[in-house]
């Protein structure tokens, strides 16, 4: 690999000549740039990032942990991140943590160990306590975007989701519907109990009982969906639509109901969570809530590098869903 003494060599000039031309960092006339650039050029001579860290204390380089899933959620929250890191001259290292402590405290050792300039995380609540190195590094920019820890020093950024669970529900009751069941998501996480929170807000508002025999649990996964709807069956009576937390779990939910040949939304409407890309392109077309996901990832970015620039007390942003009507839900009105 060529180095700047190999170009300085070639182009007949100083190594500090070479470092100038590269940095723009002091006038060097056009004939010797011009030797310098085509000596570049004929060496394929590529600038050592990690000898550039070293000199500018920076690696402009980010690190993001988030949990593995199939669910398309998180990687259309990451495309959001590497566009925005890439639009700021940023290089993104995606480590998975499959949920596992281990894997996460090994994965924030190596970012921390490639001096990244800032963290962005995106994993369960369960696994909080895996994230006790963090404490010892108050001054590393880290953003929490949406599902994450934060017993440490970080800015936070989170949808708003018991309005969202409110607003799924709230549209279920505007279009006549009485008998309404929810499937949540784990309850160990926090957007899973905030969405349900948002369901009972809303039944509550509505004077409408809570059914328990209609309140079933999943994974945040379509194996999950398609369980709450085989626990559904159980019930002595079925409701007439249910509002599931994440649009996976409607996407299993929905597919249990065709193979038992119950009628969507003609005999149960469904409305889900997240409006992923696949949303739009089921059969029917599932009406769902929106989260800003691309928004999230952007936000984040831009987060990071106002904390680069300012150091100081964290905050939290909230980023608000909103109602996305499409062919899972019937009109009892």
């Amino acid at each position: 690999m060529a180095t700047i003494k190999d170009i300085a060599k070639l182009a007949q000039v100083s190594t500090s000549t070479v470092s100038h031309v590269l940095n723009n960092t002091r006038f060097v006339s056009d004939t010797v740039k011009d030797r310098v650039l085509a000596a570049v050029k004929a060496l394929n001579y590529a600038p050592s990032a990690l000898a550039r860290s070293l000199k500018t204390k920076n690696t402009r380089t980010f690190g993001m942990l988030v949990t593995t899933s199939t669910n398309p959620f998180f990687a259309e929250v990451v495309k959001g991140v590497e566009a925005h890191c890439y639009l700021n001259g940023y290089s993104l290292i995606l480590c998975n943590t499959e949920g596992d402590a281990e894997r996460i405290r090994f994965n924030l050792s190596t970012l921390l160990q490639k001096q990244v300039d800032g963290l962005l995380l995106m994993c369960s609540e369960a696994e909080a306590p895996a994230f006790a190195l963090l404490s010892h590094q108050p001054n590393l920019p880290t953003v929490v975007m949406d599902w994450g820890p934060t017993d440490f020093q970080c800015d936070k950024i989170q949808d708003n989701s018991r309005q969202g669970g409110y607003l799924a529900t709230r549209y279920l009751i505007e279009q006549g519907h009485t008998d309404i069941g929810c499937v949540s998501g784990p309850l160990d996480k926090l957007p899973s109990q905030q969405r349900l929170a948002g369901f009972i807000d809303a039944m509550t508002e509505a004077n409408l009982p809570l059914q328990p025999q209609w309140q079933v649990s999943g994974n945040f996964e379509c194996d999950g969906g398609a369980a709450a709807f085989d626990n559904l069956m159980q019930a002595p009576t079925l409701p007439t639509a249910m509002f599931v937390s994440n649009d996976m779990m409607a996407m299993g939910f929905i597919h249990a109901a065709y193979n038992a040949g119950v009628s969507i939304p003609a005999q149960l409407s469904v409305i889900g969570y997240d409006d992923i890309e696949l949303a739009r392109y089921l059969t029917p077309a599932l009406t769902t809530i929106h989260q800003p996901k691309q928004q999230l990832g952007r936000t984040a970015v831009e987060v990071l590098l106002e904390r680069l620039d300012n150091p100081g007390i964290s905050k939290t942003i909230q980023l608000e869903p909103s109602l996305v009507i499409r062919n899972t839900v019937k009109s009892l009105n």
